[in-house]
């Protein structure tokens, strides 16, 4: 598993995404990962200012007002193949779903609420908001609950982000809070870097019964032959 965060729509080169999370047997992935995405922000009009050049070979660029719009998404890695998409998340930071405190409290009503009841926050008056959110996608035309995040997220002014510096993910500055390795069970690796783990967690857990019966069916044979050489 591993979560890929998309900040303003239409700009990919904002992208940014987590380490992964191998072979999730219940479905949880843990990665304490950090996503900074810098901005400016107009807040009479509740836009960011955004300017680009549309082509390399422009010489000016182009100034866009874009909602803050923050993406988040879950997908399954799959080396052999194409990464399967999940479910995913968006969120103007204006008028964010009211997160639960609670992974069990989580669900689709967080989203409903905040459209229909207006139970919504403002992470620029909020400062901070930390908890769960839902993951959201479409199955038979219709919404599903296709997972659940839970995050802290935190606006920084520019000057405070130079005066108490943080690195992307958990690189170095490890700090503003420090994010400490995550903790995966001993099934969560990359199966070609680990051997033993390999044996021990994928062919023995699947195989077993016809490993053992493969090594007895071995010894068998190799007695046989033995007695056969041997027998005069």
């Amino acid at each position: 598993l591993f979560v890929p965060g998309r900040w303003l729509v239409g700009h990919e080169e904002n992208k940014q995404k987590t380490d992964v999370h191998y072979r999730s047997m219940g479905g949880e992935g843990n990665f304490n990962w950090r996503f900074i995405f810098p901005f400016d922000y107009l807040p009479a009009e509740q836009m960011c200012h955004v300017a680009k050049k549309e082509h390399f070979w422009s010489l000016d660029k182009t100034e866009n007002k874009i909602p803050p719009q923050l993406i988040l998404q879950i997908w399954d890695n799959d080396k052999f193949s194409f990464d399967d998409y999940l479910g995913s998340i968006q969120m103007d930071l204006n008028r964010m779903p009211k997160p639960a405190k609670t992974a069990e409290k989580c669900s689709l009503d967080l989203v409903d609420d905040s459209l229909s009841s207006g139970r919504s926050v403002s992470l620029f008056e909020q400062k901070t908001v930390k908890g769960w959110w839902p993951c959201v996608a479409q199955q038979d035309q219709q919404r599903i609950l296709a997972g659940k995040l839970e995050m802290t997220l935190e606006i920084v002014a520019e000057q405070e982000h130079e005066e108490r510096p943080a690195g992307m993910g958990r690189d170095e500055p490890n700090m503003n809070p420090r994010l400490e390795d995550p903790k995966r069970p001993e099934t969560s690796f990359l199966w070609f870097t680990s051997p033993y783990k390999t044996l021990k967690f994928i062919l023995w857990r699947r195989y077993k019964w016809v490993l053992i019966l493969a090594i007895l069916l071995f010894i068998l044979l190799l007695f046989l032959g033995i007695f056969v050489y041997a027998f005069p």
